[in-house]
């Protein structure tokens, strides 16, 4: 019951294209390691792109070249992809902020578009800093968990790790292995990343893989990066600070079954 499984970490690229060939460096890294399943940060090919809802309908399709991407990845590495996010153009003005579920041979199993977009004002060092998410993304409304040969999958971005009734949900439709591909800010990241992954899963008593972008010291969008692989009693069996690269660790789901026999918390809810 164990499997090997990564989160990658890399700095926004210029391009697409540049950002691709980070993406493709690392997930050929976590093959080499023998890993089973890779997460992807979110927008981790077109963040800081302009035009997200033309973004958004070229990958409308299987025909999308970031969806081409995966799709290959997915079957050269012989893996299952958590496809962070990619923008895809729908019936809404804006496009879905979409993470993608490819098996092995490349095909998409299921999908989940983030549901809490992250329409907030911060304050660093003095400087304040607003984001509005909402301006270029619609919510989804799944919640998305997926059972496949590997395990049962649930799937969150980023904001959502906030709004624990989420993951609540995901529990109840049985997920191990919770997977939160992000580009939390730095703002917020160093208080509060590590400490709601590790919350997360503590109290449903499962596997949850952040994979974040990274950028600490850009002067208006600073990305915290950190990503991390944490166990269901909430230690972090692997993590990176501000570098680049993959995270990687042996996970054995039947942890899960033996912490639930012996601390039954979904049993003891009263509310």
């Amino acid at each position: 019951m164990s499997i090997a499984v990564a989160a990658i970490q890399f700095k926004p690229q210029a391009s697409v294209d540049a950002n691709l060939h980070c993406a493709e460096n690392f997930l050929q890294q976590a093959a080499e390691a023998g890993c089973q399943l890779a997460v992807l940060p979110e927008n981790f090919a077109y963040y800081g792109q302009a035009d997200l809802l033309q973004a958004g309908r070229a990958e409308s399709d299987e025909q999308g070249p970031v969806r081409q991407f995966l799709a290959e990845q997915a079957v050269r590495h012989d893996m299952w992809l958590v496809a962070g996010t990619v923008p895809v153009a729908g019936p809404s003005p804006r496009p879905s902020a979409r993470c993608f579920l490819l098996s092995p041979k490349g095909e998409v199993v299921d999908h989940y578009d983030k549901i809490h977009l992250f329409d907030v004002d911060v304050t660093v060092d003095g400087h304040n800093r607003s984001y509005r998410e909402s301006d270029d993304y619609s919510a989804g409304k799944r919640v998305t968990a997926v059972r496949t040969d590997l395990a049962i999958l649930g799937l969150t971005v980023c904001y959502d790790l906030r709004f624990a009734e989420l993951y609540r949900k995901l529990a109840d439709a049985e997920a191990q292995i919770i997977t939160v591909p992000a580009a939390f800010t730095a703002a917020t990241g160093k208080d509060h990343w590590q400490v709601l992954l590790r919350a997360r899963a503590i109290e449903n008593q499962c596997f949850v893989i952040g994979a974040n972008l990274v950028d600490r010291e850009h002067k208006r969008r600073g990305l915290w990066g950190g990503s991390c692989i944490i166990d269901p009693w909430g230690k972090v069996l692997a993590s990176m600070e501000d570098e680049v690269g993959a995270v990687i660790a042996e996970i054995d789901l039947g942890k899960i079954e033996q912490l639930r026999a012996e601390m039954p918390v979904a049993e003891h809810r009263r509310l």
